[in-house]
């Protein structure tokens, strides 16, 4: 594969490796999501025929309108934009990963959809069986402080963790943050630092069918330096697509 494309994803996929080496980490413990947000389905299979297999979106409608020119791919598809509750039985139809989980109302909305019949048929469905096991979430934590920015306070995410771990269909995997944006990377380090630790803490409260090992941390600005902080997600679009229109 020779499309402009294809040579960015080499080059973040350098980047990665050479930043798991400086933080003595294995180039296996990150996982790349092509950020496809506004991207077109045929940029997608680019970057799908270039190796990736991890899509990221921002938005239901959009990821609905895409889904039937790739449902011959086997993508698996994340949910990283802010999601709200009358999307939940959408956004579990339509993604394998959610990490935008804020608030326990959105929690419980998806509780309630994970655990219905899928309608059989419908755009992008994986199924009724789909949700046989408990869907993947992560926790969005908003540790600027921004108003413009969603996710949980610092100091609620253990509650909401908790609160969570009683729902049977959904399965508490990690935490998420958009860190407030610095022209230096090293700006963001201090937040990645602080959801790593943050994990910990969820993680030694011992809450059933949680297990905070996912960090997605991480976007096309400061990537190297959240693996370097413990990110096993990151979160990349303009470094592979370009900048958006």
């Amino acid at each position: 594969m020779s499309s402009e494309i294809a040579h960015n994803i080499e080059r973040v996929q350098t980047r990665i490796a050479a930043a798991c080496r400086r933080a003595g980490r294995r180039l296996e413990e990150v996982r790349l999501i092509a950020v496809s947000k506004t991207v077109a389905p045929e940029r997608i299979r680019e970057a799908y025929d270039a190796g990736l297999r991890d899509f990221g979106e921002n938005r239901v409608q959009e990821a609905e309108a895409k889904r039937p020119a790739l449902r011959d791919l086997d993508i698996t598809w994340h949910m990283i934009g802010h999601l709200q509750t009358n999307k939940a039985r959408a956004a579990c139809e339509l993604f394998q990963w959610i990490h935008s989980v804020d608030s326990l109302r959105l929690a419980e909305k998806l509780e309630h959809a994970a655990s219905a019949p899928l309608a059989a048929g419908s755009a992008g469905s994986k199924g009724p069986e789909a949700f046989a096991t408990s869907v993947p979430v992560l926790i969005e934590v908003n540790l600027g402080g921004e108003a413009a920015k969603s996710g949980v306070a610092e100091n609620a995410a253990l509650e909401l963790a908790r609160s969570i771990s009683a729902l049977p269909a959904l399965s508490l995997r990690g935490l998420m943050t958009v860190p407030p944006f610095t022209e230096d990377p090293e700006g963001a380090r201090p937040y990645f630092s602080r959801l790593r630790e943050l994990g910990k803490v969820i993680d030694s409260a011992r809450l059933p069918k949680v297990s905070v090992g996912e960090l997605s941390m991480g976007m096309s600005h400061d990537f190297e330096v959240a693996i370097e902080e413990g990110a096993t997600q990151v979160r990349v679009g303009t470094a592979i697509f370009g900048a958006r229109r």
